[in-house]
């Protein structure tokens, strides 16, 4: 399995033993050299900044949702679980929007 860009999966972050759903940002690469995913962890607090984004509310998530940028992380595509669904192309691009400001780019 090779998760793909906007879709959502379920992870154990190890955050007082919460499994959190993340948004895949991967760039599709079938040449990469690791089976790792770069993702983005979704929260149900807000705290509004230029360093989340507010999601859509979509039935295949309990709560509302935000895209907490600077959680950034990285997991092993085997320990992606429990795929929930894919945000479209417009989402994803506000949460790269906020990837290049966090990373001053």
């Amino acid at each position: 399995m090779t998760p793909k860009v906007g879709e959502v999966y379920l992870l154990d972050l190890d955050y007082r033993g919460k499994v959190r759903p993340v948004v895949i940002m991967s760039r599709d690469d079938p040449d990469a050299p690791r089976a790792l995913a770069l993702f983005v962890p979704l929260t149900k607090e807000s705290r509004p900044s230029r360093y989340e984004v507010t999601m859509p509310r979509v039935p295949w998530l309990k709560h509302q949702s935000y895209a907490n940028i600077q959680a950034i992380g990285t997991a092993e595509f085997h320990e992606l679980t429990d795929r929930r669904g894919r945000f479209e192309a417009p989402v994803i691009a506000h949460i790269k929007d906020a990837i290049r400001f966090a990373f001053d780019l």
